[in-house]
């Protein structure tokens, strides 16, 4: 009688290591302004280092609801899966050490151009883009630029749909090879206008041909019964799942990038 087949085991997936591997916290991620804990997750045999940002160390706001933030997170990742660009690490909403919280890939920072900068002068050089004067001290100021890179370019459309309110030069990773990730999305989808980033270098200029494509895919992805708008009705309120259609619309209706509204902050601070 010959030997049963032995069927090789299933590798787990990087969504089921998040969600349901054991959660061991190593250290406090200092700089977080709320309570970020870097921690390894393993689920049978594979391991991987991760963000844990439990729900408990959230620091309230006043423009948002207590205890939303890890939701938003977790939003912001659905909505990057869903245009295509994965533009965000891969992040779940699950128990751990400290309660309900958000927990995130960690993404090994990797190489390539720089992304941001201070040049002297009134106007950015070739493959860079303006985003405002910056004071650097003794009364100087500097022109902050942006590299005119379409990376950069995807993610503020990506800013543009979640309404993304911090979107701050340390919240840009690079990682492997040329991937670029956005993170820290807790002040996201709010329903009145409150987008204010550094990317604002492509402000009112027409959107590439494949944004619109992702935006139209994206609107049907936010119809009402649409797999993506379940998905978020279950982390957002109906009105901010409401609102996301609204911008995606808007921004179709316009066929540009938006510009500064003038009702809130454009940059945030500190800026880096």
């Amino acid at each position: 009688m010959s030997a049963p087949e032995r069927i090789p085991p299933r590798s787990v997936t990087t969504a089921e290591l998040l969600a349901e591997g054991e959660l061991t916290v190593v250290g406090r991620i200092r700089d977080a302004s709320n309570t970020a804990l870097y921690c390894t997750v393993s689920h049978d045999g594979r391991e991987a280092g991760c963000v844990y940002k439990p729900v408990a160390g959230e620091r309230p706001l006043w423009d948002f609801p207590d205890g939303t933030l890890a939701e938003r997170e977790v939003a912001a990742y659905e909505v990057s899966e869903a245009t295509g660009w994965g533009l965000v690490p891969p992040t779940v909403l699950r128990e751990g050490p400290h309660g309900t919280g958000m927990c995130q890939l960690w993404i090994e920072g990797g190489t390539g151009p720089e992304l941001l900068a201070l040049v002297d002068g009134e106007e950015p050089g070739e493959g860079w883009k303006a985003i405002g004067l910056a004071d650097v001290g003794e009364g100087r100021t500097a022109l902050l630029v942006h590299a005119d890179d379409e990376r950069l370019r995807r993610l503020a459309v990506l800013d543009a749909v979640i309404n993304n309110a911090d979107r701050k030069g340390g919240h840009l990773l690079p990682g492997a090879g040329e991937r670029l990730y956005g993170i820290d999305h807790g002040v996201t989808f709010n329903t009145e206008n409150k987008l204010r980033t550094l990317l604002w270098g492509w402000a009112g200029d027409p959107l590439t041909g494949e944004a619109v494509e992702v935006l139209k895919r994206l609107r049907e992805d936010l119809r009402e019964g649409a797999a993506l708008a379940e998905r978020l009705a279950g982390l957002l309120t109906a009105d901010e799942v409401q609102a996301t259609r609204a911008r995606v619309d808007d921004l179709l209706e316009s066929g540009r990038h938006p510009r500064p509204n003038g009702d809130w902050p454009a940059i945030p601070w500190p800026p880096v």
